[in-house]
């Protein structure tokens, strides 16, 4: 085993609860800044669910302020896009110049945002190919068990990148060294631009539903469409096997809600710059054409803008 980290989980929800937990119970120091669920995880500790295994981490180290962790050796960045603005009061305190800052978070911008505050070289980016929901107050269901991949935000390979993804490996999960994030997160927006974008414009329905529902699976496979063009742009080949490897995977999500609607049908804010905005700002700026993204994209915008003022 890689010698233990200490680590701080910023954001700790679904993914960051989840990851934190895993690192945790592999013998890593793992201290979690959580807003909801504090009061109760401090007394009753995280219970985490997959299809395989039942565990808890308890007592867990959860704190209101990053000020009282101190600095690590790593920080888990898992909050919503839409906490971005946040990034310099929970980060800084955290960070020395040994610090890495692992970013898991959706969408495009977020480590671009996080170099205005940390220099570049420490900053890293994890994109998870999982289905994480927290259903209850510290209580988080795995329902894929899923793969991360992380890599260098400067687009360098070094050593340090790669033993993180050891240590990931060590706590059980599935994880891969990306050589270029950038093309990474391009594919992962093959799934989260459709399917979290097309459950709350559809109503409010799972994965399922779309899936099931010819006009709604072939919309679905136009935005993957679109996604695959920007990528192209920017230089990154994306397969039609992997455009069809996307609906295989969701079929086996069965009744599956993605974050973005939790967060809408909850009230919550919705992360519509960082997984649609940005990606059709990206687009459009190498002259691709993207209707049926920036369709949506206005779609969504109005949904959520509609919401608030009831």
């Amino acid at each position: 085993m890689n010698k233990p980290l200490r680590v701080a989980v910023i954001g700790a929800g679904a993914i960051g609860g989840y990851y934190g937990c895993m690192l945790a119970r592999a013998g890593h120091d793992v201290h979690f800044v959580a807003r909801s669920d504090l009061e109760y995880v401090r007394e009753h500790g995280y219970e985490i669910r997959s299809t395989n295994e039942t565990f808890q981490i308890k007592p867990a180290q959860v704190y209101s302020n990053p000020h009282k962790i101190g600095v690590v050796d790593l920080v888990i960045v898992a909050l919503k896009a839409t906490a971005n603005s946040h990034y310099k009061e929970l980060i800084t305190p955290l960070v020395e110049t040994k610090t890495l800052v692992l970013i898991m978070q959706n969408g495009m911008g977020n480590v671009e945002t996080m170099a205005e505050h940390i220099p570049a070289v420490q900053i890293l980016g994890g994109l998870c190919f999982v289905c994480i929901n927290r259903v209850s107050p510290g209580v988080i269901e795995n329902y894929l068990s899923g793969r991360v991949y992380i890599g260098e935000f400067m687009g360098s390979y070094r050593q340090r990148t790669i033993d993180l993804v050891t240590t990931f490996e060590e706590a059980g999960i599935e994880c891969y060294f990306s050589k270029s994030l950038d093309a990474t997160l391009w594919k992962k927006l093959c799934w989260n631009i459709p399917f979290n974008g097309l459950t709350i414009a559809a109503g409010g329905v799972t994965t399922q539903e779309i899936i099931n529902d010819d006009s709604f699976r072939k919309l679905a496979r136009l935005l993957m469409e679109e996604v695959r063009a920007a990528a192209t742009a920017y230089g990154h080949s994306i397969t039609d096997d992997f455009l069809e490897q996307q609906f295989t995977v969701t079929e086996g999500m069965a009744d599956y809600k993605p974050s973005s609607l939790i967060d809408y049908l909850a009230g919550r804010d919705v992360e519509i710059e960082a997984i649609f905005g940005e990606p059709l700002r990206r687009g459009t700026e190498k002259g691709i054409n993207m209707p049926h993204l920036e369709s949506l994209y206005l779609l969504l915008k109005g949904l959520v803008a509609s919401r608030q003022q009831a």
